[in-house]
């Protein structure tokens, strides 16, 4: 995955897509999907990542704060881990929203540091790609050369791109929900909530992967946890309606 040629500004938001090469499915199983969120996690690091040492650090780290446990209150001190966590890395970026799909993924992305966005996404894209090829013994690229980068410019577009990324697991259940609307609200409500490889179950109080996502910024804005669940089951409501329409149309 090349460096890009445009240039992404420090402070500004991106929608990014990265693909799989000839959209081959690269999230086989559970294992692929923690290895894939682990990897937003690590690879969002300017420092040099090696991560058998990563996890013997965190495993160090988890095993002090069980002692802070027993003192405070589990939620306390799973916070603070997770600030010490971040203070591991050198983040290139802030990750705001996440979902990974079977052959693809989507990031809303906040640069923090000149060219971290292309830096983060070739560390990434090497990372998990180096873990696929030994894994199902293969070679080449797993990803494809170029990712897709949008940036995000008003609040509005900010709503939006937030729904589009959470609601993307829909077509594992309705494949061509967005040509042709989506059949049960409810249903369609229910699975975006529980599908567990996203960032949407933090954002509605869900803890799943609370330490891989900064979302204090676009949670103030959704209007809080019941905010974000209003954004996203009013949209998958309206094109319910849409395909309801549409039926009583034929």
């Amino acid at each position: 995955m090349p460096y890009r040629k445009e240039q992404f500004v420090n402070g500004e938001i991106y929608h990014v897509t990265v693909k799989s090469i000839d959209e081959n499915v690269i999230f086989k199983n559970v294992d692929d999907h923690f290895r894939g969120i682990f990897s937003i996690f690590e690879f969002n690091n300017a420092k040099p990542v090696v991560i058998i040492e990563c996890r013997k650090a965190r495993a160090r780290i988890k095993k002090e704060f069980k002692k802070i446990a027993e003192q405070a209150s589990a939620e306390s001190a799973k916070g603070r881990t997770s600030d010490v966590f971040d203070d591991l890395r050198d983040k290139f970026v802030e990750v705001l929203a996440f979902c990974i799909m079977p052959n693809h993924i989507h990031l809303l992305l906040r640069q923090l540091k000149t060219d971290g966005i292309s830096k983060f996404m070739v560390k990434f894209g090497s990372g998990y790609g180096g873990y696929f090829n030994r894994k199902y013994n293969r070679k080449g690229y797993v990803f494809q050369n170029r990712f897709v980068a949008v940036h995000i410019g008003t609040e509005e577009q900010l709503k939006t791109v937030f729904v589009y990324i959470h609601t993307n697991p829909i077509s594992l259940i309705e494949p061509k929900w967005k040509e042709m609307g989506i059949k049960e609200a409810e249903k369609a409500i229910e699975f975006v909530e529980n599908y567990k490889w996203s960032s949407y179950s933090d954002y509605i109080g869900k803890k799943n992967f609370f330490s891989v996502t900064d979302r204090e910024f676009i949670s103030e804005i959704m209007g809080g946890e019941n905010g974000c669940k209003e954004f996203v089951e009013d949209w998958i409501k309206y094109k319910c309606e849409i395909k309801k329409f549409a039926n009583l149309a034929t």
